[in-house]
């Protein structure tokens, strides 16, 4: 069944399924993927971009092994410009999937959840930055990135959600989020691009 076929059963969200169709996909390399979702945290795309080629140049423009990141002097991390506690998370994120021998594969067979009691096991890695790696490099379709900003933004604006509390805002976006079931990973990427093109200022 076509997810697009299965979201427009919400009338409010159909129109911005007229856009693209999105497709997901898996990607290697699942440790540098995280870090790239590390460097990204609190940063625009553009600049987030230009730190993580600065990371590639280190290794002369090819993805780093784990051994590789952690081999890297502190001091050379900082100057591509990640902040101290941003560094520490980096060779958090390196020495975990060494200790734990934790292979693209594995992740690919757990389930989400699964992943993210896993992952978060890692000093500077919350929920949010699992829930990328599930979204653009495990390929799952059916993760809702409820702390997302860009996610509540649009929700917000979509479908005029009154609130007074962050945890009121949360409660009512699951709510909607679960007719989007088994596809609500789509349902993101639509409402993100809406967000970022045609939604109402």
């Amino acid at each position: 069944m076509s997810y697009k076929l299965h979201l427009k059963k919400d009338l409010k969200l159909a129109p911005l399924l007229k856009e693209d169709t999105h497709s997901l996909k898996r990607r290697k390399n699942t440790p540098i993927r995280l870090i790239a979702s590390i460097i990204s945290q609190q940063l625009s795309t553009k600049v987030a971009k230009i730190i993580f080629d600065r990371f590639l140049d280190l290794y002369e423009g090819k993805e780093p092994s784990c051994t590789q990141v952690l081999a890297t002097d502190p001091q050379v991390l900082r100057s591509i410009g990640l902040s101290n506690s941003k560094v520490a998370y980096v060779q958090n994120v390196a020495q975990f999937f060494l200790d734990q021998k934790i292979t693209d594969g594995q992740l690919y067979k757990m389930q989400p959840e699964e992943v993210i009691t896993l992952l978060t096991q890692i000093k500077g890695v919350g929920r949010w930055t699992v829930e990328m790696l599930l979204m653009f490099s495990l390929g799952h379709e059916n993760v809702f990135a409820v702390d997302d900003l860009g996610i509540q933004q649009a929700m917000i604006k979509l479908y005029k959600i009154k609130y007074t509390s962050k945890k009121e805002l949360q409660l009512k976006m699951l709510k909607k989020a679960t007719s989007w079931a088994p596809f609500k990973t789509y349902a993101c990427l639509h409402l993100w691009k809406w967000k970022d093109t045609k939604a109402p200022v």
